[in-house]
C-alpha cells in the first residue's frame, strides 16, 4: 500500500516497541521485520530516529555488541518503561480502532 507515510508516523514508535518486547535486536533488524511485514517504504533513516527517542525516554536498554563484519553495533532491548509505554500504546490504539471502525460501519448516526 503507498502513501502511508503520515499515516505511519504516530505507529511506528509503538510497533518498533512491540518487536522489542519478542527479542533484543538492532535498528537493520527492526528495519527488516518492518518491510517483513509489508512496510515496504520504513528505511533505517526513519527508525533509528525513534531508537534514539525511546532510549532518550529511558524506554529501552542499549548495548554494544560485537560484529563481525564492521564496527559494534547497538542492540536494544525493551525495559520495564518502555513495557509500560508500550502498553499505553496499545490502549491507545484501541481505543483510537474501535472508534474509527464504529465510524466506518454506522457513520456515527
Amino acid at each position: 500500500m503507498d502513501d502511508l507515510t503520515e499515516l505511519l508516523k504516530g505507529v511506528l514508535e509503538g510497533a518498533v516497541m512491540q518487536i522489542l518486547r519478542h527479542r533484543s535486536t538492532y535498528g537493520y533488524e527492526i528495519v527488516r521485520a518492518l518491510n517483513g511485514a509489508g512496510f515496504a517504504s520504513v528505511s533505517e533513516g526513519t527508525v533509528y530516529p525513534i531508537l534514539l527517542r525511546l532510549e532518550k525516554k529511558g524506554c529501552v536498554e542499549v548495548m554494544q555488541q560485537r560484529s563481525e563484519v564492521g564496527p559494534p553495533r547497538k542492540v536494544y532491548t525493551l525495559n520495564t518503561a518502555g513495557e509500560a509505554a508500550l502498553e499505553g500504546f496499545w490502549q491507545r490504539w484501541e481505543f483510537i480502532s474501535t472508534r474509527l471502525q464504529d465510524i466506518k460501519e454506522n457513520g456515527n448516526d
